[in-house]
């Protein structure tokens, strides 16, 4: 994975700092300019700024490096090939020096001037909490982004509370660096969707904790140019990558039909029944023969009590999915 310089530093820094700031783009070049003076803005707090362009109109891409080029706290590259989410930040991520790595969406601008500042004493307060996750408004009327929800539906009502997780949502977060690097960042693999929870996998089954912080707010313009539709490719990223990732973990597949059986009801109840199938069986394909890592007790006691517990179990989903197609 290479990228080639565009405009701003060519490195950070030396020595120790707060945070890295990662943002991926793709065109919207307004929008991401936006984000990336939104970092620059952060107060009390050490940064340098990375963005990486995967493909934008070279027209966009000359307004990015015109909007940097003499700001020696941002790096702005160009990646020779879109890396998709997962490869893009690994590729960036692994240019900083900070000790804390905070991903922003292109679209998205951080609450207040302190947003990054207090990511970093929250993770620099407990020693074993590997990564944030922030809560996701919607830009202009502050509500929470239902889109961008990515815990049990039923604590939604605590969507300004905190509590440990399983997982991330990618628009706005923080990773300590120490645990990425242990984890070993995402799965490139994963490309888009999916690959937070990958890497929290990861992470719990070393030992580390994640937690969701709805006091720490991310602005989220939810632009739908560039959102990949549920009705094609990103339902076979979310089905393909979502198997997989049990595959991962040593669970067998008979183990995942419920899963499977899932995924299939509701294929064929949003009409996407072909591109599942599809799905299925990209996952058979790129799902490892050996070097599977089931998940040590610990980590599976600390998915159950802060996952499970708030979902039911597959075969309750399962059913309810059942009870919806035949109603409806």
């Amino acid at each position: 994975m290479t990228a080639r310089l565009v405009a701003g530093a060519a490195v950070p820094r030396r020595g120790p700092y707060d945070a890295d700031v990662v943002i991926l783009a793709l065109d919207r070049p307004e929008e991401t300019i936006a984000a990336i003076r939104s970092a620059c803005a952060q107060t009390a707090v050490s940064i340098h700024v990375f963005v990486l362009d995967q493909g934008s109109r070279p027209e966009a891409l000359a307004q990015l490096a015109a909007a940097v080029r003499d700001d020696r706290h941002v790096t702005l590259l160009a990646a020779d090939d879109n890396l998709g989410v997962a490869g893009g930040r690994n590729l960036i991520s692994g240019l900083g020096y900070g000790r804390t790595i905070v991903a922003l969406d292109n679209d998205a601008a951080f609450a207040t001037p302190d947003t990054v500042a207090r990511l970093v004493a929250a993770l620099d307060a407990e020693p074993r909490l590997a990564a944030i996750g922030c809560r996701i408004v919607t830009y202009d009327g502050g509500a929470d982004d239902l889109s961008s929800w990515g815990y049990p539906a039923r604590l939604l009502p605590c969507a300004g509370e905190s509590f440990d997780t399983v997982t991330y949502v990618g628009a706005g977060h923080a990773i300590r660096r120490a645990a990425w690097q242990q984890a070993g960042g995402y799965d490139a693999k994963l490309f888009f969707c999916w690959e937070e929870y990958d890497f929290c996998l990861r992470a719990i089954a070393l030992g580390w904790r994640i937690r969701y912080r709805g006091d720490i707010v991310i602005r989220h313009k939810v632009a739908p140019e560039q959102r990949v539709g549920w009705t094609s490719r990103r339902w076979f990223y979310f089905v393909r990558n979502r198997l997989y990732i049990e595959r991962k973990r040593g669970r067998g597949w008979l183990a995942a039909a419920p899963r499977i059986a899932g995924y299939l009801l509701k294929g064929l109840r949003n009409g996407q029944l072909r591109q599942t199938v599809r799905a299925i069986r990209a996952a058979v394909e790129m799902a490892p023969r050996r070097g599977l890592r089931p998940m040590p007790a610990a980590g599976t006691f600390y998915l159950a009590r802060n996952d499970t517990a708030h979902r039911g179990s597959v075969l309750h989903r399962l059913t309810h999915e059942a009870l919806r197609n035949l109603s409806g």
